[in-house]
C-alpha cells in the first residue's frame, strides 16, 4: 500500500469514529437512559465499520481523482484562472448578502447554502464562458485558430487507402487538405511496425501524402487534444473547430461524425454513387468466368467489379455473351446484377 492509500484509509477510519461519536452524543441528549459512555462505543464501532470498507472506498476515491485529473489536464490555463476568479467573486458576494440578511426571516443556514451555490454556478459559468479575457495575448481562442480555405481533414484510413490521390488529381476535391500531426504520428507508428503488412500500409500512407503534397495544397497542422485519447474523437473535434469537412472511408467514424453534425465525405459512398447502374431490360455484353451457386448459373464481372449472375449462363462459360438484366440489388459486399441469356 502506498502513502496515499494509507492516508485515505486512515482518514476513513477517523471519519467513521467521528460520525459514531456524533451519533452517540445526539442519542444521549435525546434519551435519558443513553449513557455518554455509549458514544465512545459507537465511535469505535463506526471506526471499525469504515475500516472494513476502507479498501473499497479507497479504490472509488482513486477512480474519481483520476477522472478529475484527466478533466483538469485538458483545461487551458486561462480557463482555470477564470474559474478561480468566478469562485472568489461568488464567495465575496455571498458574504455580502449574508451580512445584509442578518436578523431577517432569510437568516438561516439553508438559505445561505443555496445562495452560495447559485452564485457560485453563475459566476464560474460567466467567467469561464468569457475566459478569453484572461488570455495573455488578449485575443479570443476563435481568432487564434488557423484560418484555412475550405478545409478537408483527412483520416488515417483514407490516406492509406490511396484513392484520395486520384480524386484530388481529378479536381473534384476542392479546398485545403489538412493532415493533423497526430495522424502523421499514427502513420509513422504503423510504418515502423514489426508486422510486414502493417509496415507496408504505413509506408503506403506516407507515400500518398507525398503525392498529395505535389499536386494540391496540403497543410500539416500542428494541433492536438491532450484530453482525448482516441484519434477518431480528435478528428471530429478538429473538423468542428476548423469548420471544415471530414474525408474518411471509415463507416463507424462517419456515423459518429454525422451524429455530431459534422459533414463527412466518405469515399466508399462516393464510389457506390458513381458506379454504373443497370435497370431491368438493359442488355449487357459480359464474359462468363465461373459457375454460380445455383445449377446452370454462370457468373461474370463488369469492369468496375460488379458481379453479374446469369441464369442458364453456365453453357457460355469462358465465352462472351449478351445477357438481359432482370434485377439488381445492393449488398454489403457491393452491387449484384441478375440476368439471363438473351434469346
Amino acid at each position: 500500500m502506498d502513502a496515499l492509500g494509507t492516508f485515505l484509509r486512515s482518514l476513513y477510519v477517523l471519519a467513521g469514529g467521528y460520525l459514531g461519536y456524533i451519533l452517540g452524543m445526539l442519542l444521549s441528549k435525546q434519551f435519558v437512559g443513553f449513557s455518554v459512555t455509549n458514544a465512545y462505543y459507537l465511535a469505535v464501532a463506526g471506526a471499525m465499520s469504515l475500516f472494513l470498507i476502507s479498501g473499497w472506498l479507497e479504490g472509488r476515491t482513486r477512480g474519481v481523482v483520476m477522472r478529475v485529473q484527466r478533466s483538469l489536464s485538458g483545461l487551458e490555463p486561462r480557463q482555470v484562472t477564470a474559474f478561480i476568479v468566478g469562485a472568489i467573486g461568488a464567495l465575496l458576494v455571498s458574504v455580502l448578502l449574508s451580512s445584509l440578511l442578518q436578523n431577517t426571516i432569510l437568516d438561516n443556514l439553508f438559505v445561505k447554502f443555496v445562495t452560495t451555490l447559485v452564485l457560485g454556478a453563475f459566476f464560474t459559468f460567466f467567467t469561464v464562458q468569457n475566459s478569453e479575457f484572461f488570455s495573455s495575448s488578449g485575443r479570443s481562442s476563435v481568432a487564434a485558430k488557423p484560418t484555412l480555405p475550405n478545409p478537408k481533414v483527412l483520416d488515417t484510413n483514407v490516406i492509406i487507402d490511396g484513392r484520395i490521390t486520384e480524386l484530388a488529381a481529378s479536381g473534384f476535391l476542392e479546398g485545403t487538405l489538412v493532415v493533423p500531426t497526430f495522424v502523421l504520428r499514427e502513420l509513422q507508428f504503423i510504418a515502423d511496425e514489426g508486422d510486414v503488412t502493417k509496415r507496408t500500409r504505413g509506408r503506403r500512407g506516407l507515400e500518398v501524402l507525398e503525392a498529395l503534397q505535389s499536386m494540391r495544397p496540403l497543410k500539416v497542422l500542428d494541433w492536438d487534444a491532450p484530453d482525448l485519447q482516441n484519434v477518431d474523437d480528435k478528428l471530429v473535434r478538429l473538423t468542428r473547430e476548423l469548420g471544415g469537412k471530414l474525408v474518411s472511408n471509415d463507416y463507424n467514424l462517419s456515423k459518429v461524425a454525422k451524429l455530431q453534425e459534422i459533414e463527412v465525405l466518405n469515399l466508399n459512398e462516393l464510389a457506390l454513387a458513381i458506379r454504373a447502374k443497370y435497370a431491368a431490360g438493359d442488355i449487357l455484353s459480359i464474359t462468363l468466368t465461373k459457375e454460380g451457386n445455383q445449377p446452370g448459373q454462370g457468373v461474370g464481372y463488369l469492369e468496375d467489379g460488379t458481379m453479374v449472375v446469369v441464369d442458364g449462363g453456365l453453357v457460355m462459360r469462358g465465352k462472351t455473351a449478351r445477357v438481359l438484366v432482370q434485377s439488381n440489388i445492393q449488398t454489403a459486399m457491393g452491387r449484384m446484377i441478375f440476368a439471363k441469356l438473351e434469346e
